[in-house]
């Protein structure tokens, strides 16, 4: 189901490519302070935009439309929207039929019968992860002086990890990660012997954020190689207090007084700019995918707001140039936005050793439409003359 919680109960709803996503959070006490400047910077730190993060950009504006009255919280359910306003709706149909590796595309196929919305992976999207972030800055406040830190500790197996960033960087492929969580000032005695462990209960909601593939604490899987005298926690104090952490504040399912420490492991992003291949399931052949339109092309030319604020049309839906060069792309499109606006297929421009422009249709599809069709032929040849025009004039 969609809800998790009992006395903190979340309901998050929204797709990635329809209006919006958001939250709906009962349980949430009456007074306390919350105002929309008090959401921004756990926003920004999810918010895309850095160097290995999805080149979908959006503002991430929430939207509190009930719960909240004179910058305090009511006691009533607490909604909060975020609007998408980047969308490209009719870039996915066809993965209905032809499921991407690593997505959900042939799950949601069984589980919903096809009738699920597929636009941008809809609700299995990391961008309706919005509102468990918005939820997580109100259930900071009531936590007082518990407090909740995390922090990347490895990207690509690696503990450097602008440099594994900078190895990956315009290769179309992408990595996984490690994150650490470390919650200071947690009191003991939370937590149950069994179905509701500590444990059982953190591992639950963390594994609704969709890339999570484990989870371990304390000294986690490690522990499977260490004899009870070195994992055992040699308590040092009446409060509870140990000299060593490899139990990550947990005993027998209920917090012992020290921090709770525990570390996720994050895959890949399954949105790569590589050739795939999967099965079509309106033939049962094995098809190719080409690399992801729109992924890995905009990451590197990132030319979309430019083009919006311009001649306001979001260039993305388009997706017209691939990136053989990337800077050659992007300067051809500041030269002439208007060359984004021509044909609605997937097209790389790359220049040769002696210095001349290239334009190639990479859409099998479309290669087909155009030795049978004249008109968008045409079309497709004025592309070509446009696009090497002002190549050549840069």
């Amino acid at each position: 189901m969609n809800t998790f919680g009992r006395l903190f109960r979340v309901h998050i709803y929204g797709e990635s490519h329809g209006t919006g996503t958001g939250i709906l959070i009962d349980g949430c006490p009456a007074g306390i302070p919350l105002e929309i400047e008090d959401f921004e910077p756990d926003m920004a730190r999810r918010r895309s935009g850095r160097k290995g993060t999805t080149p979908r950009t959006e503002p991430d504006l929430p939207k509190i439309t009930n719960g909240v009255y004179d910058g305090h919280t009511t006691g009533a359910p607490i909604n909060i929207f975020i609007e998408n306003t980047n969308t490209r709706s009719s870039d996915y149909e066809k993965f209905r039929t032809v499921p991407r590796p690593g997505h959900a595309d042939f799950t949601a196929n069984i589980k919903y019968n096809n009738f699920d919305d597929r636009c941008g992976s809809g609700h299995f999207s990391g961008r309706v992860s919005a509102g468990l972030v918005a939820a997580g800055v109100i259930a900071k406040k009531i936590l007082g002086n518990t407090k909740v830190s995390s922090s990347l500790i490895s990207a690509g197996g690696k503990s450097d990890i602008e440099g594994v960033l900078a190895a990956v960087d315009g290769t179309g492929d992408s990595i996984g990660g490690i994150v650490e969580t470390v919650v200071t000032g947690v009191p003991a005695g939370l937590g149950e012997p069994y179905f509701d462990s500590a444990e059982a209960c953190i591992a639950h909601i963390v594994f609704a954020i969709g890339a999570t593939k484990g989870i371990e604490f304390g000294s986690g899987f490690a522990a499977a190689a260490m004899r009870g005298s070195e994992h055992n926690d040699p308590i040092i104090s009446v409060d509870g207090r140990t000299s060593s952490n490899n139990a990550g504040g947990i005993n027998g399912g209920i917090t012992n007084g020290n921090d709770i420490v525990f570390r996720v492991a994050v895959k890949p992003t399954s949105s790569i700019s590589l050739p795939q291949r999967t099965i079509d399931l309106a033939t049962g052949e094995m098809t190719e995918l080409l690399a992801e339109e729109g992924f890995g092309v905009l990451t590197e030319i990132d030319v979309a707001d430019t083009l919006k604020k311009k001649i306001g049309v979001d260039f993305r839906r388009y997706r017209i140039l691939g990136a053989c060069n990337p800077p050659l792309a992007k300067r051809a499109l500041e030269a002439e936005p208007t060359i984004g606006l021509l044909l609605p297929c997937n097209v790389t421009v790359r220049e040769d050793e002696a210095g001349q422009i290239h334009v190639d249709f990479m859409d099998p599809a479309v290669m087909s439409q155009m030795t049978s069709s004249p008109d968008l032929s045409k079309v497709a040849g004025e592309v070509r003359e446009k696009l090497q025009r002002v190549m050549k004039a840069l």
